[in-house]
């Protein structure tokens, strides 16, 4: 990437990072965000233990592929070896974002996928989001273990610690996680009228070509 492009890379992390906020699906230095670029081996993170309302865009981080720093004034996310391990397993993956947010965590506090609620969520995410059971996340085995439970799908909550969702850019990445969050907040509000919830199944709907 040019120096422009970067910058404005590290400005669009920055920028849903706030968003993230915004929407409520982060907290304090909850969650991060990176991007694969297009030099090989090589992708952008956000810093670790850093406040987004107090981050700037000069605060990315770049990491190769083994998490060792080549730009960058501080030390990339303690997850970052999760997201190297997305990026390795999931060629279709360019971004990756993990937020904490409330309703996808009862799921995952109770151990159950998030079903399909709404139709956006099932399109973004590819079908049910399974749940990853509770492991320290700051490792390469938690991610590849993480990889084998998400399969192909888009996102994957991890249990008792938040969501993780990913994307060909990072728009759709979250995208997908404030869908997952208001699909999972509908199904616990209609849960609480009935038992008899209607869910939507992704392969049924013939999303697979391109529905």
């Amino acid at each position: 990437m040019t120096e422009f492009d970067a910058r404005e890379q590290a400005q669009q992390i920055l920028d849903y990072c706030l968003l993230s906020m915004r929407y409520g699906l982060n907290f304090n230095t909850q969650g991060n965000i990176s991007v694969r670029l297009p030099e090989e081996d090589r992708f952008m993170i956000t810093p670790t233990d850093m406040e987004y309302d107090r981050m700037s865009a000069d605060d990315m981080v770049v990491v190769d592929a083994n998490a060792n720093v080549i730009e960058g004034r501080h030390e990339p996310s303690s997850e970052v070896t999760v997201h190297l391990a997305v990026y390795r397993r999931r060629p279709d993956v360019n971004a990756i974002v993990h937020t904490e947010p409330v309703f996808a965590n009862v799921f995952g506090v109770i151990g159950e996928p998030i079903e399909g609620a709404l139709v956006n969520m099932i399109i973004y995410t590819r079908g049910a989001v399974p749940i990853m059971p509770f492991a320290p996340s700051n490792n390469t085995a938690f991610g590849d273990a993480m990889c084998d439970v998400m399969g192909d799908r888009n996102a994957v909550v991890w249990a008792n610690h938040g969501l993780l969702t990913v994307g060909p850019n990072l728009r759709d990445a979250f995208k997908a996680s404030v869908a997952v969050e208001s699909a999972a907040k509908v199904l616990l509000h209609a849960r609480a009228v009935t038992d008899k919830v209607n869910v939507l199944d992704y392969e049924s709907l013939g999303l697979r070509s391109g529905l």
